[in-house]
Formats: C-alpha cells, structure tokens, sequence
C-alpha cells in the first residue's frame, strides 16, 4: 500500500504533533471485547516533501493490511500531512475535525503545536462543516434505505443476526447527532452525552429497529438542513488565519529540528 511505506513511517514518527483516538471507544459506543483501535494523527513533514518535489499527505497503519477487515484490539491508524489535514478540515470533513474534540487523556502525543491547533479550533469551523455531514448523513441513509445504490455494510453477521447492519446504522445516527450539536453550538461533545448515547448503544445492539434508525436519520437530515441555513458558525472558515497559522507553524517547526 503506497501510504505504508517506512519512508513514510519515518517521517510520521519524527514529525507527528498530534495523535488521538477517533473510533468507537472515544464517542461512548463500544460494545466490549468488539472494537479495534482507530487513531488519527498529523505531523509536520520535512521541507523536502513542501517545496521540494517529494510527496507525502499521510501514512496508513493498519494491522490486518489494506484489505482486511479489522477485528477486536487491531490498530487502525493515519496521520496525516498537516497541510493535508488542514485542507480536510477547512471544507469540514466530519472525521478530521474529531481530534479537535477529543478529551486530552485520549490523545498518545499532543505537542505545543497540536494544542495551539486545538485552541484555535474555532477558526477551522463554519456552516460549510454542517454541509459536510449533511451530505454524508444523506447519502448513508439513502443507501440504507435502498433509494441510492452502492455498498452499506460489510458485517453480514449483523445482517443475519438482526435484519440490518446495526453498525452502520448507529453509526448513520451519530453522524446526524454530532452534525446538529457542531451547528448549534460549535462543539462536539465526546463521549456522547445522554440520552442520546443509550440510544445509539441500544441501536447497535440491534434494540432498535432499521425503521427506527431511518427515521431518526430522517428527523436529523431535516434539523442539519435547517442550520445550515441558520448557525451562529461563519458561512466560510478563517482561510486566511489557516494559511498564515501553517506558514508560522512550518518555518517554527524547520528552525527547531
């Protein structure tokens, strides 16, 4: 796999500034003894792969290999080029924004540079974050429901123990729940607060029907819809502030290695 390279190892290792869980066990949603690790990182790469003509935006770790499916305790891991992650973030990509919310006894590095990243989280967000998990949020519920084609599960276990993939179902959900509370509040609270986290457990579970999941996602698609129309968010991110923040935090970065 070409992100798995030791050159890119390497360069992960030496310039990683931040490093957390992202997976099911930082939101609240774990079912015991069911969960690989899934971990998200950035780092600084060197000025060779910036301005000079090599090329790097993340390293992928992965126990199992690139096709095989994670079981219980395997790690998942990318990190990404900051710029990479940076670029991810400004267009509100719902899964890079998580190390933003992330409590710190989460994290295996957490540099000044990752802090202050944390710190000015407000800059990176905007309604268009709002948009982002819309689009995923409908697409997901589409698929479950069989309006939109391609594939929405790979457990066909749950499928067989409970008539839908649960997973992907609860999963579906939080995407809703999460994209509502980022729009009114500018936040993501992790683990996920109650009621709401009995709930997803209780879905994936297989407590709930397939029903009941889509019209959850439903209701939630609705409210997303709404604020994106009407947060308090920007309708943009601070591009501006990102560029001049990467510029600084690059050239700081060099200088000190």
């Amino acid at each position: 796999m070409k992100h798995s390279t030791e050159e890119f190892a390497r360069i992960a290792a030496q310039g990683t500034v931040l490093r957390c869980q992202i997976g099911s066990v930082v939101h609240g949603l774990h079912l015991e003894g069911q969960n690989d690790r899934d971990e998200m990182g950035i780092c600084v790469e060197p000025p060779e792969y910036v301005i000079g003509l090599r090329d790097f935006e993340q390293f992928i770790l992965r126990d199992q290999g690139e096709h095989g499916r994670s079981g219980p305790g395997d790690l998942d891991l990318t990190v990404y080029s900051l710029r990479k992650w940076t670029r991810l973030a400004l267009e509100g990509n719902p899964t890079v924004l998580l190390p933003l919310f992330v409590p710190e006894d989460e994290f295996v590095t957490l540099t000044p540079v990752g802090r202050d990243l944390r710190a000015n989280a407000h800059r990176l967000l905007s309604r268009r974050a709002g948009e982002r998990f819309l689009g995923y949020l409908r697409a997901q519920r589409d698929r479950m429901a069989g309006i939109r084609g391609g594939r929405h599960t790979n457990r066909p276990e749950l499928v067989a123990r409970h008539g839908f993939d649960t997973k992907y179902a609860y999963h579906m959900v939080r995407l809703g729940l999460q994209g509502v509370e980022l729009m009114e509040s500018g936040d993501i609270t992790l683990p996920m607060p109650e009621p709401d986290r009995s709930w997803l457990l209780a879905l994936r579970r297989g407590e709930h029907t397939r029903d009941e999941a889509l019209e959850r996602a439903g209701e939630l698609e609705s409210r997303l819809e709404d604020l994106c129309r009407t947060s308090h968010l920007p309708a943009t991110p601070d591009t501006d502030w990102a560029d001049r923040w990467l510029v600084r935090t690059y050239q700081r970065f060099w200088n000190e290695s």
